[in-house]
């Protein structure tokens, strides 16, 4: 937080609310004003430095969580939002943008809710005749989206079930003792374990309570999906208490939000945030290592990298994500200042997309946003066989990454050439947000700008950008 102004009105609103204090009262304790806390809590002035110092001291609060990425992903999905063709004569400025993040974030995802609906109701007048006469042509909110925004929100990380997770693996030492605990947990259960040839990884027959895992599967697969379904037996009020919290509109997005929740449960488990996060540090964050430690996969090792935001025990904040062949994201997260597209597909310049290209290799890249922050980035194909002859195979990349500023705390940056400018390849959100005026690989104009057209003229662009 050194050297940058935090401005956190509403997590400083938030607190004093939690702890049921008056504005006077909560001023006392920080040791400042009341119209000096007025203005902080309305972002007219930063945090200082001795408010930080106070609340450590006083509440034992974990300032970091003042300078986490919650604002900085409202401003992202906002700023997409309003790039829509019908905002195109109400453009507000960036500042108006930030300053709604900042001090009205309950207002600001509400006008979020209000923009998805909006475009379900486009894409359902699209396709009206299909719609016609059918009994479910009401508006629904999209359930994946639903949850995908809950978990972004959240930082992807859920305290109660990922510590409860943690108390499960407590006394395990290395992945086959988790496994053999939870072999003993489900037979204590009455479920009785079997493997089969069928091609799914998992079935779960109540009547029977017999658990069925696929034989073409991982041992880490495996494992992970029996952890997931003890999840499920055994961790059903915590669940329920956490979905009812999260208040979702439909029952559809409920499920899958359980699902989540098991899957979550399950990493949480296979990776416990204390040992895992002790690992990750000692090993420099090697994904390969971290993997064989704790016998999971590459892609659960990175995705576990960017769930490590416990208050007062914070890794490193990553971005990750995973697209398929055609780009499209089908997971993301984000702990850093670089938020992916909520809609469409992410920056072609990224190296994720020439993942498929290596299959089974590590692909390093330092990059910078047009906002002139420096990442370095991961990519690997994560492609899954499909278990036999003529079976469809599953092909994503996954794509993993932070800051330059961490960089000296990760294994792959070790012979990158960090201090020169010419290094970073210039990438962006989306070509409909990307502010660049010349890149080679723009597929659409940007929607924030103004476009100029010369017939007589053709440069790489067959039209300028103002």
């Amino acid at each position: 937080m050194r050297g940058r102004k935090i401005y956190a009105g509403a997590k400083l609103r938030d607190l004093r609310q939690r702890l049921s204090l008056t504005q006077k009262s909560f001023a006392a304790k920080l040791g400042v004003s009341l119209p000096y806390l007025n203005q902080m809590e309305n972002n007219n002035r930063p945090v200082s430095s001795a408010v930080l110092l106070a609340l450590a001291q006083e509440f034992g609060f974990d300032v970091t969580e003042l300078s986490t990425g919650d604002s900085e992903r409202l401003v992202s999905d906002m700023r997409e939002a309003l790039a829509d063709p019908i905002f195109a004569e109400t453009q507000p400025a960036l500042a108006d943008v930030r300053l709604a993040a900042s001090n009205a974030p309950v207002l600001t995802r509400a006008f979020l809710e209000l923009h998805r609906a909006y475009r379900q109701t486009q894409e359902r007048l699209m396709s009206l005749d299909e719609a016609l006469g059918r009994d479910d042509a009401r508006l629904q909110p999209s359930p994946w989206e639903e949850v995908r925004d809950f978990f972004h929100y959240c930082d992807n990380y859920i305290d109660a079930v990922d510590r409860s997770a943690e108390i499960f693996a407590k006394d395990c030492d290395g992945p086959d003792w988790v496994r053999n605990a939870a072999e003993n947990q489900l037979e204590k259960h009455g479920v009785r374990l079997r493997y089969t040839d069928h091609p799914a990884l998992r079935q779960f027959d109540e009547n029977s309570q017999t658990l069925s895992l696929s034989v073409h599967s991982s041992p880490q697969t495996q494992a992970f999906q029996m952890v997931l379904q003890l999840a499920l037996i055994t961790q059903n009020s915590l669940i329920e208490a956490t979905l009812d919290l999260a208040r979702f509109q439909t029952n559809e997005a409920r499920a899958i939000a359980k699902i989540g929740l098991a899957n979550y449960y399950a990493g949480a488990a296979l990776m416990p945030y204390g040992l895992f996060l002790e690992a990750a540090q000692s090993e420099r964050h090697d994904l390969e290592r971290l993997a064989t430690k704790f016998g999971v996969s590459v892609e659960q090792v990175a995705h576990r990298l960017s769930t490590l935001q416990r208050p007062g025990a914070k890794g490193i904040p990553f971005f990750f994500v995973r697209v398929d062949q055609a780009g499209t994201i089908t997971k993301r997260h984000s702990a850093t200042r670089l938020q992916f597209a909520r809609f469409g597909g992410a920056c072609p310049l990224w190296n994720v997309h020439r993942a498929f290209e290596t299959p089974g290799r590590f692909l390093r890249q330092l990059a910078e946003t047009p906002d002139g922050v420096r990442y370095i980035s991961l990519a690997r194909d994560v492609s899954k066989a499909g278990g036999s002859f003529g079976a469809p195979v599953q092909r994503f990349a996954i794509a993993l990454g932070c800051e330059i500023k961490h960089a000296s705390a990760l294994v792959y940056s070790d012979t990158l050439d960090m201090n020169n400018p010419d290094a970073f390849e210039p990438i962006g959100i989306s070509c409909r947000l990307c502010e660049r005026k010349n890149c080679h690989q723009r597929s659409v104009p940007p929607l924030e700008r103004n476009l100029s057209v010369d017939p007589n003229q053709r440069d790489i662009l067959p039209y300028f950008i103002r």
